[in-house]
């Protein structure tokens, strides 16, 4: 444990009891006796909708069909799907079958498509058809299968070989709560992506710290109608939308994609009342033109998280839904994901302070710590956050020493963040020590794009920092030494990394310099880069 002299901060709620024990399809499905006729999953783009009893028996079928193609307990399927009822029906099959899901971005390339599947050992590829050729030539080599949700190309199954299964064909598995259910990939607080191993018992805790208990639903009930526009691939979607929705017994409204008119049709079709968003979709509603020919006045609830939102989109929102009370929250996948949340949403509410990520989930301790001397810290002095309880994950897989590097021996995962808890309990946080670019909420890795860089022949070095966005956040800059002689230029620099990564990866900016700034151990001293993006350059 830690020093009697640690400054420790709870939630301002009491502690609940969290049936912890239970696998997390269990749990999500525990109570069904009471909803099972009720809509669980609608499907925005053709209005296709499934019950609780259906969802249930279909996952159910999926898991006997995953055993059908020979996946066993504690192996790996890859969910490289768009939102969509598959991707529900698939990640809860695996769930039953004891086996673990691993997510990924459709939009990945080929190349980091590859890294994720070797890494993880996946057996299985569920995507669509349009997906399959950037994964049917590993999928030879490796001996993997693909299911297609939609028509399959040649050598491919559909989806209906699994949810053609019959669902007393699956053999009793005994899943333990410590055993993994989810393998979303995440770059920590430094490196490239890895694999965080998030178990049964983490995952139930997580969503019962959100929705269960003597103060129950903070966030919704089961009368709820909860759109889902952010992508399932993304924990925060998968664990605070998804499994948060389905305990509760709520209708959950999948959206395939973001577009914003669809959107507003589909708030004002379905009444949407809980609207989990991040700040870009806030700010392409406040600049739209036609969010005031909407009816938005369902819409109770409007929950932010993934990247900070200011005053001022916070002021938006609240013009935009004039019903809904607005709350940010705070996760990190290794995590659980979810580390603070607003209470404005308690049966009590408490009165939340602009910029709040509001306090530490209950069922959980929390502690800021000096970076410099590892000292835990008190009120209104910040230092990095750190979070102890059931929720965290596991680990990393296949990586115990990013692992010991994250989670401490007194059990402390350290986040990276900079924050710190003020005289009401409420969390801000003001900066970040890990290196990790915030683009939109998505993580880019600058590690991963230095590796590229450098097998150049035209760069002799080079380094990447975040560089502020309005849009985005965040961006990828590169600070480029040419080799001897070289000619290259920014645009051949750009070109050559946006054909190897995704959207959201590619470099904004390059600048050209005559060294990178190392300590001695030749770590890049990116703060001093950022300090010369601050001061406009040069240097």
């Amino acid at each position: 444990m830690g020093s009697a002299s640690d400054y420790i901060f709870r939630s301002k709620l009491p502690d609940i009891h969290i049936p912890n024990h239970l696998t997390l399809h269990s749990y999500c499905f525990q109570n069904i006796d009471s909803y099972g006729s009720r809509p669980c999953i609608i499907n925005g783009s053709t209005g296709d909708v499934y019950t609780y009893e259906e969802v249930e028996l279909t996952a159910r079928k999926v898991a006997a069909g995953l055993n059908r193609l020979g996946v066993e307990k504690g192996q790996v399927i890859m969910l490289l799907l768009p939102n969509s009822p598959e991707f529900v029906f698939a990640f809860m099959g695996a769930s039953y079958r004891g086996a673990i899901s691993t997510t990924a971005n459709p939009f990945y390339t080929p190349a980091e498509i590859a890294k994720q599947v070797k890494a993880s050992d996946a057996k299985v590829i569920v995507t669509q058809g349009c997906y399959v050729d950037k994964v049917r030539e590993l999928a030879e080599e490796l001996g993997v299968k693909i299911v297609c949700v939609d028509a399959p190309p040649p050598g491919c199954l559909h989806f209906s070989e699994l949810t053609g299964a019959n669902e007393a064909g699956l053999p009793e598995v005994d899943i333990s709560p410590d055993d993994v259910v989810a393998l979303p990939y995440s770059s920590g607080t430094t490196g490239l992506p890895k694999g965080v191993m998030l178990t049964h018992c983490g995952q139930v805790t997580s969503v019962a710290q959100q929705v269960d208990g003597d103060n129950p639903n903070l966030y919704f009930h089961s009368e709820d109608v909860i759109l889902c526009v952010l992508p399932l691939f993304h924990i925060y979607s998968l664990n605070s939308v998804l499994f948060c929705g389905l305990r509760v017994g709520a209708a959950i409204l999948i959206m395939h994609k973001f577009e914003i008119v669809t959107l507003m049709e589909l708030v004002q079709k379905y009444k949407v009342t809980i609207a989990p968003i991040v700040p870009p979709i806030v700010l392409a509603i406040a600049k739209s033109p036609v969010v005031h020919n909407y009816d938005l006045s369902s819409v109770r609830t409007v929950m932010s998280g993934a990247a900070p939102m200011g005053k001022d989109l916070e002021d938006t929102v609240r013009t935009k839904f004039p019903n809904a009370k607005l709350g940010q929250g705070y996760g990190m996948t290794e995590a659980g994901p979810v580390l603070a949340m607003c209470l404005a949403f308690a049966k009590k509410p408490f009165e939340i302070k602009s910029g709040s990520c509001g306090t530490v989930v209950r069922n959980a301790e929390m502690k800021i710590v000096d970076p410099d001397t590892g000292a835990s810290l008190p009120r209104n002095q910040p230092g990095e956050i750190c979070i102890r309880g059931s929720q965290i994950m596991k680990g990393y897989l296949n990586d115990p020493e990013a692992t010991q590097a994250t989670i401490d021996r007194d059990g402390w995962l350290h986040t990276g963040d900079i924050g710190y808890v003020d005289d009401d309990e409420e969390l801000f946080i003001v900066d970040r020590l890990k290196e990790i670019i915030k683009y939109k909420g998505f993580q880019v890795a600058p590690a991963e794009l230095e590796a590229m860089l450098i097998t150049h022949p035209s760069i002799a070095d080079a380094a990447v920092v975040s560089m502020k966005d309005d849009l985005a956040g965040e961006v990828p800059v590169a600070f480029v030494v040419k080799s001897n002689g070289s000619e290259i230029t920014e645009d051949d620099i750009k070109l050559f990394i946006s054909k190897q990564v995704v959207f959201y990866k590619r470099i904004s900016r390059v600048f050209f310099t005559d060294a990178i700034p190392k300590a001695p151990s030749g770590k890049i001293l990116r703060k001093d880069l950022r300090a010369r993006l601050t001061a406009g350059l040069p240097n």
